[in-house]
């Protein structure tokens, strides 16, 4: 039994049929890929975020998006869709669409049991190419736990971590600082089964 081979397409024809689409797809190496729905607990803290940073933009030209602003990875030619995505420099886009952000600084990912596994791996990978990019944060929706991951002057990554809800999370990039309560604010989490033996 044969299958048949994948049709491979170009990122102008990609971004040509994303334009076009109901439907946001990724696109890497020839292939598009669909973008699944995200739960509530996911939309609702990306807009918590996405209101926490917007607040303290206010007379700075600093710009931040949900979601909806692609990201190109010139590097390894990735088209991704970031969660939460802000840059302070003058915003670099690839075409006259003005969709297609270049120049991030901070993104933020929130994790899904679906994508965790893939948003530290391959993509924070694609993201380490980006040399505008300083900050890259991971959320976790089923508990408080708040990671950032900052590029230093040498090119390394620092870590720095937090499962306190009294925690300040500081985005050094954009100049920006998030309390972990109004990261969570209108998130409940379930009880941890106790343990036995």
């Amino acid at each position: 039994m044969s299958t048949a081979p994948k049709s491979i397409i170009t990122p102008d024809e990609y971004l040509r049929l994303e334009r076009k689409s109901e439907v946001r797809s990724q696109y890497f190496r020839g292939e598009m890929f669909a973008i699944t729905g995200a739960s509530r607990a996911h939309n609702v803290i990306c807009a918590n975020v996405l209101s926490s940073v917007h607040r303290q933009f206010d007379d700075r030209p600093t710009e931040v998006y949900q979601s909806d602003m692609r990201v190109k990875v010139r590097a390894s030619g990735l088209y991704t869709y970031p969660d939460v995505v802000a840059t302070c420099d003058s915003p670099q886009f690839e075409d006259q669409e003005v969709d297609t952000l270049l120049n991030p600084q901070a993104i933020v990912e929130v994790l899904s049991e679906s994508t965790e596994a893939y948003d530290r791996g391959d993509k924070f990978g694609h993201y380490r190419n980006i040399e505008s990019l300083k900050d890259f944060i991971l959320i976790s929706q089923d508990k408080a736990r708040v990671e950032r991951f900052s590029r230093q002057d040498d090119g390394q990554w620092l870590m720095w971590s937090t499962e306190d809800l009294d925690d300040v999370l500081a985005i050094p990039s954009i100049d920006c600082e998030l309390s972990i309560s109004d990261i969570y604010s209108r998130i409940e989490f379930e009880e941890a089964e106790p343990e036995t033996g």
